[in-house]
């Protein structure tokens, strides 16, 4: 079977192929000429001469392509070396590419996740988004991202100074009890001096100077 010169591209290999063909032209002269040999003692000195010369380049060709066999030999096994070893560098980067494939869809995932997470931010009674930008009209340009972190900043310092308030106006308060407290306590103080009072002189005025009608009026 004749192999097609297009399908062979490899030099040692066509080098091979060509040797082959010298080889076999060779081989189909010996035996023509054999084969057109009289009886032995017949033989002419040019033929034997002929017959020798094709054997000594005969034996050539077969040395020349028993070197041609182990060149192609250990070629075809470096040739498979290099693509087991292209294989396993290829399985290793498929290998890795899947693992890329799983780490996007987990970062996907959690990305998603985050996303969906009912944040705490969300549930603040914050002040409306215009009503926002009308008080502080520097951040109209800003992102949704950016927006949302100067509202939750205003909605703390709010919160803080309502709370500074609160603690003032508790402290006032606190204030205030105490002195009504302390007035309090004065003013029964001095209900009980004054009750003290009337009983002392009361009893210091003599009993016929003292008239029912005074003693009434003394008690009352």
């Amino acid at each position: 079977m004749t192999i097609p010169d297009s399908l062979v591209t490899d030099p040692s290999l066509c080098e091979c192929l060509e040797l082959v063909s010298k080889l076999r032209i060779l081989c189909i002269q010996l035996l023509s000429g054999l084969q057109s040999q009289g009886p032995a003692g017949e033989h002419s000195e040019a033929a034997l001469i002929e017959r020798a010369r094709q054997q000594k380049l005969l034996n050539a060709y077969l040395t020349q392509l028993k070197v041609l066999h182990r060149a192609a030999f250990i070629s075809a096994r470096e040739a498979k070396q290099t693509t087991t070893e292209a294989r396993q560098e290829v399985d290793r980067l498929h290998l890795q590419l899947q693992n890329l494939y799983y780490e996007q869809r987990h970062l996907r995932g959690e990305i998603a996740a985050c996303k969906d997470f009912p944040h705490s931010y969300t549930s603040l009674p914050l002040i409306s988004e215009g009503e926002f930008l009308q008080l502080h009209p520097e951040h109209t340009e800003d992102d949704p991202h950016t927006l949302m972190i100067a509202r939750l900043h205003n909605e703390k310092a709010v919160r803080e100074d309502l709370e500074r308030q609160r603690k003032e106006l508790s402290a006032k308060k606190q204030t205030l009890i105490s002195e009504n407290k302390k007035r309090k306590d004065d003013l029964a103080s001095l209900d009980e001096q004054l009750k003290k009072f009337i009983e002392i002189d009361t009893n210091n005025i003599p009993e016929g100077i003292l008239n029912p009608r005074m003693m009434v009026v003394c008690s009352h």
